[in-house]
């Protein structure tokens, strides 16, 4: 039995990024109703060693986007990562969403075995397909997501594990 590469790919990314997308909205209006800088949020580190919030949408993003672009032989979209705000980090959702929807089940299916060679903060690093994704792109995917649902839970933002987990 093989895995379907595409499965467990795109249709991934499109639900947790929107489900990603629907929590910054509960914590922007949080945040309006509450009274309280939305910097607050954008700016807040569970530990003083981590990234901020926005680091971690960042990641997110980076994840999806890098995965299936290397997966498909395409070209990695490049952003700024100079997001400021709840909007800002809504249309870097929004930009990532439409970028890995253009890819198909042809570019990605058959990949499990793709050797590929990228640098992570200045260091080459060299993966196959399959363990690319299971092993280093999906790990740090949902930590990313989880570590951005857990910064928002901790300051009061009222969500709930049906918010991250979305319709199933």
């Amino acid at each position: 039995m093989s895995i379907d590469m595409y499965q467990s790919t795109i249709p991934v990314f499109v639900k947790m990024l929107c489900n990603l997308s629907a929590i910054l909205d509960k914590a922007a209006i949080h945040a309006k109703t509450k009274g309280i800088d939305p910097s607050v949020f954008i700016n807040y580190r569970l530990a003083p060693d981590m990234y901020p919030f926005s680091k971690q949408v960042q990641i997110a993003t980076d994840m999806a986007k890098g995965c299936a672009a290397r997966l498909a032989g395409l070209e990695v979209p490049s952003y700024d990562d100079k997001e400021t705000t709840f909007a800002d980090l809504q249309a870097r959702i929004t930009k990532t969403l439409d970028f890995i929807q253009t890819v198909t089940p042809e570019q990605i299916n058959g990949q499990e075995n793709l050797a590929l060679s990228f640098k992570i903060r200045g260091t080459e690093k060299s993966f196959i397909g399959l363990p690319y994704l299971l092993n280093f792109v999906l790990p740090n995917f949902y930590f990313h997501i989880t570590t951005t649902y857990a910064i928002l839970r901790h300051n009061g933002v009222e969500l709930g594990k049906l918010d991250y987990l979305g319709d199933f």
